[in-house]
């Protein structure tokens, strides 16, 4: 059987270029290629660790033309490290991408493990640790967004959130009004950088704050799940909506028709009654009647 090269997904520092480990700075100078995020951003990580090994740009806007590139150097036999701009490859930007084509290859994908901006500030957030669910970047949408935190707003695990300064307040506000002002949450910022900054309160007492002082840096946003009660109203929200929606089943009406009459009843989209039903079922597939 031919042999082929390997895929290594490197963690890289997040802020500090001290934060990578010995053993990911030696794959990445003895690797055939580098592909990375943002060339210019990876440069300073390999002049500060004196890595000449050649770089080529991988990312959202390239990825279907350069995925197939890099696998047919994989089965080659070369090995390549795919590298994001801070962080974990796959985690909020394409190395996941990149990572599933290769398995689809046959191709080996090893991790080169390092820093990660969400679970560094979860850890430091100070809220529950038993279990917590990674949400990223909220969509751009209003629409999808809140249909998005509609879903997770029972959520009893620990939430955290990805934030551009420049977008923070805007959601923030929507954090507050679909989850709850008085939100236990935390805004890390800079995280490992000079200016590092934890800021420990509510989602309303955040969004108070960061309306009067100019959001700056790149933001993980961590909120704690939904309390007993919180849950309890969901659950009952939840109840009232399959309710309605199987009286309009008993009444004659077709599948389409009742989730629209549904939704028009409740104020919300179709796709939110969708969901619920799926979750309901449990299956993946909306079977009631």
């Amino acid at each position: 059987m031919e042999q082929t090269g390997r895929l290594y997904l490197c963690g890289t520092p997040i802020g500090n270029l001290g934060d990578i480990t010995y053993r990911a700075v030696e794959t990445l100078r003895a690797a055939d290629c580098i592909a990375a995020e943002d060339t210019r951003h990876t440069r300073t990580l390999l002049a500060h660790y004196d890595i000449h090994t050649p770089m080529t740009s991988y990312h959202e806007h390239n990825k279907d033309a350069k995925g197939p590139e890099l696998i047919a150097r994989l089965l080659a036999g070369e090995t390549i490290v795919c590298v994001s701009d801070a962080g974990l490859p796959g985690i909020a930007d394409p190395g996941g991408d990149l990572a599933q084509r290769a398995i689809a290859e046959g191709i080996p994908v090893t991790p080169l493990p390092g820093a990660n901006a969400a679970l560094s500030g979860l850890i430091c957030a100070g809220l529950p640790l038993e279990g917590f669910a990674f949400v990223g970047f909220l969509p751009r949408k209003d629409k999808k967004r809140r249909e998005l935190l509609a879903r997770i707003a029972g959520y009893p695990e620990t939430l955290i959130f990805y934030e551009a300064p420049h977008r923070l307040r805007e959601t923030l506000a929507v954090l507050a009004e679909t989850l709850g002002a008085e939100r236990r949450a935390c805004a890390a910022r800079e995280l490992t950088k000079k200016f590092e900054e934890f800021r420990r309160m509510t989602l309303g007492e955040l969004l108070a704050h960061y309306r009067e002082s100019e959001p700056r840096g790149e933001f993980v946003l961590i909120v704690a799940g939904a309390d007993e009660s919180t849950a309890a109203a969901a659950d009952a929200a939840a109840e009232t909506l399959m309710e309605r929606y199987e009286a309009h089943i008993a009444a004659g009406l077709d599948k389409k028709e009742a989730m629209r009459r549904t939704a028009q009843e409740l104020g919300i989209s179709r796709r939110e009654v969708y969901q619920a039903l799926l979750r309901d079922d449990g299956s993946g597939k909306v079977n009631r009647h």
